[in-house]
């Protein structure tokens, strides 16, 4: 699907620590290589502890305002002064912000106002926008950041595939 249909957790929830260990390391290679000042979009996937990179863009994505908020930190400023030459070490920013509480992002789709319309993603990204839930635990983020979508959690039930 597309990524702008996804929804991501900060912290990472579900990856273990030496693929994040992997992830920060492919990178601070890849910015260093691409000699980028400012913002990367890096997408990448992990199947069966091994990490893959997607796609890697020299610019801002969708989720840089999640994390921003979810960090406390003004990304998109301290970038467009990296930009501008200012240094990582002018703006007191040396270390990773990894926060004390769970950000969970949902995306927000239309589908309720179009009677008919098809739900299944796929390539082109179907959400309108996008929310988020803040907790102490990664469980009551995610049901807040449902909630604000507008898509409740079931009460009961199990879940299943779908074959299409």
């Amino acid at each position: 699907i597309h990524s702008g249909d996804s929804g991501c957790s900060l912290p990472a929830y579900t990856l273990p620590a030496g693929v994040l260990r992997t992830i920060r390391a492919h990178t601070a290679k890849i910015g260093d290589a691409l000699q980028v000042r400012g913002l990367m979009n890096i997408q990448y996937l992990v199947q069966q502890g091994e990490v893959y990179v997607i796609e890697v863009n020299p610019r801002a994505s969708r989720t840089v305002p999640f994390v921003a908020k979810a960090i406390g930190r003004p990304l998109a400023g301290i970038a467009a002064k990296v930009m501008a030459g200012v240094t990582l070490r002018e703006l007191g920013f040396l270390e990773e912000t990894i926060p004390s509480h769970v950000s969970v992002k949902q995306p927000v789709f239309p589908f309720d106002r179009f009677a008919g319309a098809d739900i299944i993603l796929g390539p082109e990204m179907r959400s309108t926008g996008e929310v988020m839930g803040i907790a102490s635990d990664f469980g009551v983020a995610f049901a807040k950041s449902m909630d604000a979508a507008g898509r409740a959690l079931p009460r009961d039930g199990r879940a299943s595939s779908v074959d299409r």
